[in-house]
């Protein structure tokens, strides 16, 4: 098992139309963003402009949380409103225009992979996915197997659990918790 402590402040900026993204992990680590040839890739990107179109990535499947303000957006011409923390779900290759400004946690996944999902938790929890993300809402203390880390605001923690062992997860706080199997 691979514990990786990802703090928001480690993150690199980068331009995408509506304004700047933060790239937290995109893996395999091989992989290219441009390329589009990642399993999947985890940010957190600022919305500075609206209206403003998301950057379409067709063969991905998305998960966006807005952190700091709800969400009003169109997709593929369909009015939606989402709630601050609220996950929204929907296709890369998707129409989707944004109304809001504000700071989003973004999750693509490769179409490749069947089993992914996001919640929003301060449940403890029993899990033996391969990959289980933990995205820090707040500052927290998440307890993996009775060791805790210690995490900043939108910081993010990534468990690489090949062997699929089972491992025992408490919050402090509330969390984004993902979990993954290739």
């Amino acid at each position: 098992m691979k514990i990786n402590l990802l703090p928001k402040k480690s993150s690199k900026a980068s331009i995408w139309s509506g304004g700047l993204t933060y790239e937290y992990v995109i893996y395999p680590k091989t992989a290219i963003y441009a390329d589009r040839d990642f399993a999947f890739r985890i940010s957190s990107a600022t919305i500075e402009q609206t209206p403003s179109e998301f950057t379409k990535f067709k063969g991905y499947y998305r998960y966006l949380v807005m952190l700091d303000n709800s969400l009003v957006v169109e997709v593929n011409n369909e009015k939606k409103a989402y709630e601050k923390y609220e996950i929204m779900e929907f296709n890369s290759d998707d129409e989707v225009t944004s109304y809001t400004k504000g700071t989003d946690f973004n999750w693509m996944v490769s179409e490749k992979i069947s089993h992914h999902k996001l919640s929003l938790t301060n449940r403890n929890q029993n899990c033996n996915a391969q990959v289980i993300i933990l995205f820090s809402l707040d500052t927290t203390v998440i307890t993996i197997n009775e060791k805790p880390y210690h995490l900043e605001t939108n910081d993010l923690l990534v468990i690489e659990n090949e062997k699929k062992e089972n491992i025992i997860l408490h919050f402090s706080t509330e969390c984004l918790f993902g979990i993954l199997d290739f």
